[in-house]
């Protein structure tokens, strides 16, 4: 059985690398994946947290997480493409739509 600190670490590890590639990258796409990474670092701790307390707890909560993950990348993937097919770009930079 893997220590829970190591889980912890290893979630906090994921988590801060999904910030880092949210943050640097202006690829639309690469922040999304980077927002998924995140969104599995948050189950990865909530499953820790669930084993080692003996309860379903855990479980249940990544249950809902990874059905609002499931929506958002249906709904995400469907508004990059939309941009895409409009601006033919999916450079954060270059997506001004919203300014006036």
């Amino acid at each position: 059985m893997v220590p829970l600190p190591h889980l912890m670490a290893l979630s906090a590890a994921i988590f801060a690398i999904g910030v880092l590639g949210f943050l640097t990258r202006r690829n639309i796409l690469v922040m999304f994946m980077s927002v998924e990474l995140m969104l599995n670092a948050v189950n990865l701790a909530f499953v820790a947290l669930g084993s080692r307390l003996g309860t379903m707890d855990g479980q249940v909560i990544v249950f809902f997480v990874m059905t609002v993950a499931a929506a958002e990348a249906t709904v995400g993937l469907a508004i990059i493409i939309s941009i895409f097919r409009g601006r033919e770009t999916v450079q954060a930079d270059d997506l001004t739509m919203l300014k006036w």
